[in-house]
């Protein structure tokens, strides 16, 4: 939750009464909850807030200058005639509301154009946040649940794998749709997930290798948890140079990680499982090639209901998957996985930052985040991990090893995908908005 300190709507020690200083906390508070926001939306990176936050503040007539790491900012907010004001803003950066940032981009847009003052902007904010999700929680268990047998045939192209991804994806979305109401079981969810999917696993599932192993088994059900997406945001980061920003993020991308891997070993422990069966050999492909296309268009539909997408992107969003797919097998074909996943995330990336263009359009976040969980780079953190606690020492080490490359090149691709595409016309100077 955003904890601004100190309350917005009452100027600073020493700050100017009057309408100048009413208007100066109006502002301040504004942005102070408009950064809150845009930190908890953040699971995909924060490398864009300070450079939102500075625009709109400069369009309401303030300066603004924000030191940012992934759960803080402090805003500096100075407005002529007055005392600067100083607030810190704190928020769990996460990626469960992306309704929001698709509200969030026309109201800012609004601002930066001299359309909307503080006071209306602050209104707009309030029905943002109050807004309910666009779909009930049914909606994001059966989301959950499709995002995760899209991502099944990824693992192993089997129907036994999709067959047993269902069940246990249908225990993981219970798990997680609990959680929106119990904020104890939020914090430990990913651990409690994983040692519930990896009991049933061991205990209903993994019993013939024939089927493939354990880990491929557990994988699809747990993908919702696995921190891919903070893993190549933190090293897009880094190669942005936020340095403090990607380091922390890197950090809690290896714990949640970490986590799960626990949760998978104290499943072989309750179930009595040697560790030694912890191996990802794969089985044989029997699933047609009909149902490999169309398991991205199930993937996409889960990603909008688990994530409350509004429906309208999902058109998009689905061309951009297929696109990615596209490119990264052909290019894999030619240069090898590390090359393909970069080329692919170049080509995301570029594809993602012309779509975005315009206030009505969705914003880049969401058009990057399905593609970009296509190219599965969480799998590997965790498959290294849990098969290095199997102690399959080499077979980890070389999942480490492409982790490794996989993250780097999908954080080099985005960012020059994103430098590639030349810079939009400078809007026409406008005046600041009035209150």
């Amino acid at each position: 939750m955003t904890r601004p300190v100190g309350d917005p709507a009452e100027p600073a020690a020493g700050g100017a009464g009057g309408g100048g200083g009413e208007r100066a906390d109006r502002i301040a508070g504004f942005l102070a909850r408009l950064t809150g926001l845009l930190l908890r939306t953040s699971g995909e990176g924060a490398e864009l807030i300070a450079r939102q936050v500075t625009e709109t503040g400069r369009a309401l007539g303030a300066e603004v200058s924000v030191l940012l790491v992934p759960e803080t900012a402090t805003l500096t907010v100075a407005v002529p005639g007055g005392p600067a004001r100083t607030v810190i803003v704190r928020a769990v950066p996460e990626v469960a509301r992306l309704d929001r940032i698709a509200a969030l981009k026309p109201l800012v847009a609004d601002v930066c154009a001299g359309r909307a003052g503080p006071a209306e902007a602050n209104a707009r904010l309030d029905r943002i946040e109050a807004a309910p999700a666009p779909y009930p929680r049914w909606l994001k268990f059966l989301g959950i649940v499709l995002f995760s047998l899209g991502f099944a045939s990824l693992m192993q192209p089997t129907w036994y794998e999709l067959g047993s991804t269902a069940v246990l994806a249908a225990l993981a979305a219970l798990l997680a749709v609990a959680s929106d109401g119990a904020p104890r079981l939020a914090r430990v969810l990913p651990l409690v997930a994983s040692t519930a999917v990896s009991v049933v696993t061991l205990a209903l599932f993994a019993g013939d290798p024939a089927h493939g192993g354990p880990v491929l088994l557990m994988l699809p059900a747990l993908f919702f948890f696995v921190p891919g997406d903070y893993l190549s945001a933190a090293a897009a980061e880094l190669g942005a140079g936020l340095l403090t920003t990607g380091a922390v993020r890197l950090v809690y991308a290896a714990f949640l990680l970490v986590q799960l891997c626990v949760g998978v070993l104290l499943g072989v422990y309750a179930t009595g499982t040697s560790t030694h069966a912890l191996f990802d050999a794969a089985a044989g492909a029997d699933l047609p090639r009909w149902v490999l296309f169309a398991s991205w268009t199930v993937f996409t539909a889960g990603t909008v209901l688990a994530f409350a997408i509004p429906r309208r992107f999902f058109v998009p969003l689905l061309v951009l998957v297929y696109l990615t797919v596209a490119v990264q097998s052909a290019a894999t074909g030619l240069i090898g996985e590390t090359g393909g996943t970069f080329v692919a995330a170049v080509a995301l990336a570029a594809a993602a930052t012309l779509l975005s263009r315009g206030p009505e359009r969705p914003p880049r976040l969401l058009l990057v985040l399905p593609g970009f969980f296509t190219l599965t780079v969480g799998s590997l953190g965790m498959r290294g991990l849990t098969t290095l606690a199997g102690r399959h020492v080499v077979d980890g080490f070389s999942d480490l090893l492409e982790l490794v490359l996989v993250v780097t090149a999908i954080a080099v691709g985005l960012v020059l995908g994103a430098t590639l595409v030349p810079d939009p016309p400078a809007p026409a100077e406008s005046s600041p908005a009035r209150p």
